[in-house]
């Protein structure tokens, strides 16, 4: 009876149900598809992996602070170890590799680089014959000799490169121009990087400029398994090594492959999270109102019967069927949307393939139980309504009971949540130490959000009354009628403007946030950098004949350089601590204001040592202190400490600086990693653009470094920080969408249950046009309510978030007031486009028939 009485009552209203159907099918919809993805992705590397791991690598013994220096030596295998390798028992074949990821490749036709632009890695090496090769050559031949270079197919086809294309290689040791011998295809999937490959003896001289391999890879027999193999190994090879079997090397690459993968998972999941937390508010509100709508419906039940349970039961029962069919139906659009970003994937380098996606049983677990929680939970509140109205209330009254109660237990508890949540904001502004204000905050941001969505209904009243005044002067008796029926009844108004609201103070508390970045940054490089020209080479550093060529341009006083180099600092107090040291040119003290908080920063290139003020904190030194630093290979040097920066500014914060001069006395030049960036001066009374011309013209024959002076430095810094902030935009878009379903379906809801009320009004003379515009207006003015709580939510938040960061070099408070004006005024236009189908359908209402309506 229960469940025949529920479904009845769902098609009667199926019309009413599908904007909050369309909610929960794209939540569901971004959770299914993320899975999906992240599970075809992960099989997809998994195989690949699987197929192409040697059974035991040996590789040199990395560090993980020299591993993240720019420029830094690759590590080496001697060549000896394929034979102390190849004849242990159980060895079936030893292979010596070359693979470095620090050579650039460039078609000298257009002087572009050549290779992947999403992050992933151009690797340069060796063309061997394995038992597993993840490459076929499947046009032209193997490299032969110094001038010629194998290519893979993805790349030649996206460079638009073929056989005896010419092709350029930069690496450490010099340019050289090589013609395309062959080229190879993926046999399982491209992981979107560029591969080139040499012959041995070229790789070995061009890419590590000595006899010596990368790594040597060791296939069994079958006769040993693989951590046998690598025991007997070890022994072999004897230390400075490391040795990994395929499941470990799989392991390994699975980590770096599964950080970007997991970038992009909890990002679609934030998607999802948004859409969850929007759409709950148009479910609550469609069953709200259908409750409502029905109360008369409820009496009767009540009166032959019913029980509250039934009555709450068949609410909840209704709210399972709009789950259970949102659910499927989002499970089916997740499924859609991983082939879509799958397709995405292969437009930007990553060749996988829907052809074999991996669903597993954990898709629709997920999927159903997302869906039907989220629903169920937002249909609880209406349903607990529902059960609790008498039947001679319901039968004699056609609305909703009156609740003054519940309503003062309401405003009292989002009177508190939001008073709490205020007060944390105002304790992590004040906060001393960054990592208390960001728990602060964090906690903070969570309760202002759940007051204001628990108070607004109380603001609604008060605020869309102050919001309205001016409708009755504009738009006559259409605008007195708009203001009071969003006001009618807050509750409502609070709950479709509440959807709006989330949105809306995520983007402007982010556009503070990185509006403020800039700001800060921008104005630390006009305070702290004297140089005129940044030269960068990203992660592979300037070789030696980049920096003689950047010499040479006309207008320069100087260039400074700095190398990132690796080291182990041994304290006054016997600790140790891993590190790396921004070794610096003379002339950096004078293209470089640094903050100081102890000490001269001149003590830098006069034999001394600085280091941020965190460190000396952290370290307890002091300036005079000696410092032991240790640069591997024996190589060890005594230092004095000249110079603690102040912290609060991002050009000398975590960096510890050191002289070139006094790291050349302990290290051999040979030793020294390459350049990570240049710093350059114009000549004194010398055209700053045309030196800029000449700089670049002087470097132009390495596209893959970045020339730029000031102001096109900043505009790099300003793209990276704006990233995150079309993050957040698309979030916001997602939201506003959810949000306009709400505003819809709220509006249509309010239609149908006035319909009585809009026909009694068009009998005494109010016309269509009016009644349109009325329905119009109440739209606008519930997504301005909406945009201003969100405005004061997201200013709070980003205002907080700028203070707490202070001391880490946010000292810039920045309010884009522009974009929140353009948001306000684009709220507005929101709410006038929700409302265009619900006055429409409301302009067509028959007036003889809506006024006998019951």
């Amino acid at each position: 009876m229960l469940l025949k009485t529920s479904l009845r009552s769902f098609l009667a209203h199926k019309g009413r149900m599908a904007l909050s159907l369309i909610a929960v099918v794209l939540s569901v919809a971004f959770v299914s598809g993320t899975l999906v993805f992240s599970n075809t992705a992960t099989s997809t590397f998994d195989k690949l992996f699987a197929s192409t791991a040697s059974d035991v690598s040996v590789r040199p013994h990395s560090d993980d602070t020299a591993d993240r220096q720019v420029g830094g030596k690759v590590g080496t295998v001697p060549v000896q170890t394929v034979q102390k390798v190849s004849g242990l028992p159980g060895v079936k074949s030893a292979v010596g590799e070359v693979l470095v990821s620090s050579a650039v490749l460039v078609d000298p036709a257009t002087n572009k680089t050549v290779g992947p632009t999403s992050g992933a890695p151009t690797l340069t090496g060796s063309w061997v014959e394995t038992p597993r090769k993840s490459l076929e050559i499947t046009s032209g031949r193997a490299p032969q000799g110094s001038g010629q270079v194998l290519l893979d197919s993805d790349t030649a086809k996206k460079a638009g490169l073929r056989l005896d294309s010419p092709l350029r290689l930069i690496t450490a040791t010099g340019s050289y121009d090589l013609k395309i011998s062959g080229i190879a295809t993926f046999r399982t999937t491209n992981p979107g990087a560029a591969l080139a490959f040499l012959d041995t003896p070229t790789a070995q001289r061009l890419l590590l400029d000595s006899t010596a391999y990368t790594s040597v890879e060791v296939f069994g027999d079958g006769s040993r398994s693989n951590d046998e193999l690598r025991t007997e190994a070890a022994t072999a090879v004897g230390t400075g090594f490391d040795l990994k079997t395929a499941a470990e090397q799989k392991a390994e690459n699975a980590k770096s492959v599964g950080s970007f993968l997991d970038f992009m998972k909890y990002a679609m999941l934030g998607f999802a999270g948004i859409s969850l937390l929007v759409g709950g508010f148009l479910i609550i509100n469609t069953f709200s109102m259908l409750v409502a709508q029905r109360t008369r419906e409820i009496g009767l039940l009540r009166a032959i019967g019913g029980s509250r349970g039934q009555v709450n039961g068949s609410v909840l029962v209704e709210a399972l069927i709009l789950a259970v069919l949102g659910s499927t139906l989002g499970l089916f659009g997740g499924i859609g949307l991983a082939v879509l970003l799958i397709q995405l994937m292969s437009a930007v380098g990553m060749n996988l393939t829907s052809a074999a996606l991996e669903i597993g049983a954990s898709v629709p677990i997920a999927s159903y139980t997302v869906g039907i929680v989220i629903t169920l939970v937002a249909a609880f509140i209406p349903a607990r309504r529902a059960g609790k109205i008498s039947p001679m209330s319901a039968l004699r009254d056609h609305g909703t009971p009156t609740e003054a109660r519940a309503n003062r237990i309401r405003a009292a508890a989002g009177l508190v949540l939001t008073a709490g949540g205020a007060g944390l904001l105002v304790a992590a502004a004040q906060a001393g130490k960054a990592a208390t204000g960001g728990a602060f905050l964090g906690l903070g941001v969570v309760l202002t959000l759940i007051g204001f969505v628990v108070i607004g209904p109380l603001l609604a009243t008060g605020l869309i009354r102050v919001l309205g005044a001016v409708l009755p002067a504009l738009f006559g008796p259409s605008g007195r009628l708009a203001q009071r029926n969003a006001m009618r009844n807050p509750r409502r108004t609070g709950a479709t403007a509440a959807a709006l609201m989330i949105g809306l103070a995520l983007v402007i508390g982010a556009s503070v946030f990185t509006s403020s970045m800039v700001s800060s940054t921008n104005a630390q490089i006009d305070k702290s950098v004297g140089a005129d020209y940044v030269v960068q080479g990203n992660q592979n550093g300037l070789t030696p004949a980049m920096v003689s060529a950047a010499k040479s341009a006309k207008g320069l006083a100087h260039l400074t350089e700095q190398k990132q180099l690796a080291a182990t600092l041994t304290l006054p107090d016997g600790s140790t601590s891993k590190t790396q040291l921004a070794a610096v040119s003379p002339t950096f003290v004078d293209d470089f204001r640094l903050p100081v908080k102890a000490g001269s920063a001149t003590t830098i290139t006069g034999g001394g040592i600085s280091v941020d003020e965190d460190f000396a904190t952290r370290h307890h030194l002091s300036v005079g202190d000696r410092l032991t630093a240790d640069y591997g290979q024996g190589h060890t040097q005594s230092l004095v400490l000249g110079l603690i920066t102040a912290k609060g500014n991002s050009f000398s914060d975590g960096n510890l600086f050191i002289g070139l001069d006094t790291v050349a006395k302990a290290v051999p030049a040979a030793e020294l990693p390459q350049d990570a960036a240049l710093f350059g001066k114009a000549e004194a009374g010398a055209d700053k653009a045309r030196t800029l011309d000449a700089l670049q013209t002087a470097l132009k024959a390495y596209p893959q470094l970045t020339v730029q002076d000031q102001a096109g430095y900043k505009k790099i810094v300003q793209d990276q920080i704006n990233t995150l902030l079309y993050m957040v935009y698309g979030l916001l878009l997602l939201a506003i969408v959810v949000a306009v379903l709400g505003v819809v379906n709220t509006l249509a809801l309010s239609v149908v249950e006035r319909t009585r009320e809009i026909g009694l009004l068009r009998a005494i003379g109010l016309s269509r046009r009016q009644l349109r515009r009325m329905i119009r207006l109440e739209s606008v003015v519930i997504a301005v309510f909406g945009a201003l709580l969100g405005t004061g939510l997201g200013l709070a938040w980003g205002i907080t978030a700028q203070r707490v960061l202070v001391d880490k070099g946010l000292s810039t408070l920045a309010i884009p007031t522009e974009k929140i004006v353009v948001i306000l005024l684009a709220s507005a236009v929101i709410g006038l486009l929700a409302a265009l189908l619900p006055a429409f359908r409301a302009g067509r209402m028959n007036v003889l028939a809506a006024i006998a309506t019951d």
